[in-house]
């Protein structure tokens, strides 16, 4: 069975990588904490895949944490001037629509637990 959400963070990922890259010569640290963040949003969302109740929830809670922590970094390398809008478009766009997805996974498409 295909896990979406899973199959959009490796996504996400690979779109990151050559910002990470970049931003690795300027801000090791802050490269750091962005390979981090990213590669923790598929981990949790595998494991929860595999989880059942609140374990689960919290698996999902997790990876969305890691999703707006990526989004943080994202928006301070920014602001640095380390990366651009431009050439950060793709990756946002993509968590944007794993925050989405991330979101029903917790919330359920009523907007409930």
């Amino acid at each position: 069975m295909r896990f979406e959400a899973f199959e959009l963070a490796l996504q996400l990922i690979a779109a990151l990588r050559p910002l990470i890259v970049k931003l690795a010569r300027l801000d090791k640290d802050l490269a750091r904490q962005l390979r981090r963040a990213a590669s923790s949003i598929p981990l949790n969302l595998s494991e929860g895949s595999r989880r059942t109740g609140g374990d689960r929830l919290h698996s999902f809670r997790v990876a969305a944490g890691s999703a707006e922590e990526v989004l943080a970094v994202i928006k301070v390398a920014i602001a640095w001037q380390y990366l651009n809008t431009a050439e950060t478009a793709s990756a946002l766009e993509l968590l944007d629509r794993e925050q989405a997805i991330t979101y029903r996974l917790i919330h359920g498409r009523a907007g409930r637990p």
